[in-house]
């Protein structure tokens, strides 16, 4: 008799790859500004965005619960700053995701999304343990006596390992659940982690001097984390050079690996990505893609944000707009500023 080989349906096949996909809905937590401070376990069940196992996560970790939040926003403030001149440029909805259904799909744009909101979870929560927001966490307490380089360690190192713990546990819970071990969860999980590896990697130190007038008789240093300007610029690096993936069966392991042969495997710290993305032109409801039609362009430029390539070629209106700028600035004794109001004509270019 053959073994007998689990069949599943359609349906269920379908219910992984959504559930998957839709890893990133707990970044709704961003627009829930109404709830005020998450600090009862029972709010935790009428967070929007959640599964089951983030809301015992939520209620075991209650005084976390805003730094996630803060750390929801800040990805979706950092994507739009990121791609402020793209096509896509991180427009939110009001639904389910937040990001419409391009974070749905494998592209890239998919990975640079899960990439910078796991490091953006990482950030936040290790930066409310330092400002000593929570009882769970503090400084880095690992980090002291004298360094190789003859300064002392001082002052309140970030926690950074406490983040990126919570980070993984909460934002990678979907992925490491039971059945979830599609090309599309492989991808969420190492995009995650390449994400908090941006701020890992870019750990800096940071001193004070101590002595008379000034002096650095003595020098105190601190392990902190880089701005997180700075982690958004590298992912944008790693977005712009992002792998394209397949999966392959390495034994009884699936992995990852580069579609087209001759190029090097990726590393951990690179994006990757499994479908093609639209080209982002023409609204399309249906893939949530809003279009570019009404977006403003640059027209001496020849890169993405300029009225060529950003209108796709169906050309630009151009008017001339007033604007109102500070100008004749001049300092007061003591001490502020003062400044006129100019008005100005300027020409504005936005795509047909």
């Amino acid at each position: 008799m053959s073994p007998l080989i689990p069949a599943y349906s359609p349906l269920l096949l379908l219910s992984f790859a959504v559930f998957s996909a839709n890893a990133s809905n707990w970044l709704y937590l961003a627009k829930l500004s109404s709830v005020g401070s998450i600090s009862e376990e029972e709010t935790c069940d009428k967070l929007k965005g959640l599964i089951q196992r983030q809301v015992q996560i939520c209620k075991r970790n209650v005084e976390v619960m805003d730094s996630v939040r803060r750390g929801a926003q800040l990805a979706i403030e950092e994507c739009q700053y990121q791609f402020r001149n793209r096509r896509w440029n991180c427009s939110t909805l009001d639904t389910l995701p937040v990001f419409g259904k391009v974070v749905s799909q494998g592209t890239r744009e998919a990975a640079f999304v899960y990439a910078l909101s796991s490091a953006s979870v990482a950030f936040a929560v290790t930066r409310a343990c330092s400002s000593g927001e929570l009882e769970k966490c503090g400084c880095d307490r690992t980090v002291h006596g004298v360094s190789p380089e003859g300064f002392q360690w001082s002052g309140c190192s970030d926690n950074i390992a406490y983040g990126v713990a919570f980070s993984q546990s909460f934002v990678d819970v979907r992925e490491r659940s039971k059945g979830a071990s599609s090309s599309r969860a492989l991808m969420n999980l190492h995009n995650n982690e390449a994400g908090r590896k941006a701020i890992l990697n870019n750990m800096r130190v940071e001193c004070k001097c101590h002595g008379v007038s000034g002096s650095c008789e003595v020098k105190t240093c601190w392990k902190a984390m880089p701005p997180f300007r700075k982690v958004g610029n590298v992912l944008k690096e790693k977005f712009d050079g992002a792998t394209e993936v397949e999966q392959k069966k390495v034994g009884s392991t699936k992995v990852l690996v580069p579609k087209n042969a001759q190029f090097k495997p990726h590393t951990d710290e690179d994006l990757v990505y499994l479908d093609s993305s639209p080209d982002f032109c023409e609204h399309d409801l249906k893939n949530g893609v809003l279009g570019t039609a009404g977006r403003q362009c640059n027209k001496t430029s020849k890169a993405i944000d300029g009225c060529e390539l950003m209108c796709c070629g169906r050309g630009f209106h151009t008017e001339e707009v007033e604007v109102v700028e500070r100008c004749s600035c001049k300092f007061h004794w003591c001490c502020f500023v003062k400044c006129k109001q100019c008005r100005k004509l300027v020409e504005m270019h936005t795509c047909r």
